[in-house]
């Protein structure tokens, strides 16, 4: 192995050391510098490793953390309809709980070749992960673009909404209906789209409703982004008095309706909820959700762009693409309620 190592780097003009860190797929490496390396190795008669073979140009790995929330599907049909048109074929690999994890269905797509990667909502949102898998993928010399989520430490293009604004739409909207005491029910404070909506919700309330740092604390509460997530989240809310309540998710406005309705409580004369997202479907629910809109089309459009410039080997910039989202307004909020009403007891199950 040392003798061909050797031969490696004396006919790409570079070091040992530099041959195996393209080998092994290590960061740290130029593009320039790793296309010599492998013309080296296809000049010797040397084989590629499976994972720096020449990537398919049909294939672009699509990654989604669940499918059960319907605004995941709806990335993938808008993407997938996307690569199409350019003439890719996208492959979809979705997490399941026990099941495969992000970074082995990352494994799978990277050892079929495929010529580059879009994470919808991926680990690159959550602070507490190691940012450290990305530089390794690109160090393997795949592409890669990210969607809802940021971190400096990621040198790729990123696909962000405006969560701040989105929040701020939503308390403006609540604050002109009279409503003062507003909720904000979201996912765990890890992820980075979490931490921009709590910061654009502070601001809003301090700006739009003058009330302050020290009032708004007891209404924020934290959970997962399911619908038992936002039952619960919106059940805390309502005994402390909440009459308005600003989901992160669809599937969790859809929990605070239940929460209210087994409190005996109307949406939206006693209680009004906000959901983020619009969902497919979402209008038909009863009532018709109030939402803020993730331009999911112009996101998921960027995305492919961005991802096939990159495979053009004129990559987009490695920063963070941010879309103002839209207030869409139906019949799950209202004016707030003319005097303060106190939750009743919850019904027998």
């Amino acid at each position: 192995m040392t003798a061909r190592l050797a031969d490696i780097a004396a006919q790409a003009g570079v070091s040992e050391a530099t041959v195996s860190r393209v080998l092994n797929g290590k960061p740290g490496v130029s593009a320039t510098t790793r296309q010599s390396v492998l013309a080296a190795l296809d000049v010797l008669g040397y084989e590629r490793p499976v994972r720096l073979r020449q990537r398919s140009a049909g294939l672009v790995g699509l990654i989604t953390p669940e499918l059960e929330n319907p605004i995941f599907p709806a990335f993938a049909q808008v993407i997938g309809q996307a690569l199409t048109r350019q003439g890719y074929t996208p492959v979809l690999a979705t997490q399941t709980p026990g099941g495969s994890t992000e970074d082995e269905l990352t494994e799978m797509l990277v050892d079929r070749g495929v010529a580059g990667i879009i994470f919808v909502s991926g680990l690159h949102a959550d602070t507490s992960a190691d940012m450290q898998r990305y530089e390794r993928l690109r160090g393997q010399g795949v592409p890669f673009v990210l969607i809802n989520g940021f971190s400096a430490k990621v040198q790729a293009p990123f696909i962000s909404p405006d969560d701040r604004a989105a929040v701020d739409l939503a308390v403006t909207h609540l604050g002109t209906l009279g409503h003062r005491r507003i909720g904000l029910a979201l996912g765990p404070e890890r992820f980075v789209p979490v931490q921009r909506k709590i910061e654009g919700f502070a601001r809003a309330m301090q700006e739009r409703l003058q009330i302050g740092p020290a009032e708004v604390a007891p209404y924020i509460q934290h959970s997962l982004f399911t619908l038992e997530g936002g039952q619960a989240a919106a059940s805390a809310l309502i005994e402390r008095g909440a009459t308005a309540i600003v989901c992160a998710s669809d599937m969790m406005a859809l929990g605070a309706i239940r929460a209210a309705r087994q409190r005996r409580l109307d949406v939206p004369r006693d209680l009004s909820v906000v959901g983020f997202d619009d969902s497919p479907l979402i209008a038909f629910t009863d009532p018709p959700l109030t939402t803020i809109r993730q331009p999911v089309t112009a996101m998921g459009q960027a995305a492919v762009r961005a991802l096939l410039e990159e495979i053009g080997g004129t990559p987009a910039p490695h920063s963070e693409f941010v879309f103002h989202p839209e207030l869409v307004v139906r019949g799950s909020t209202a004016s707030a309620p003319k005097t303060a009403r106190i939750p009743r007891p919850l019904r027998a199950p």
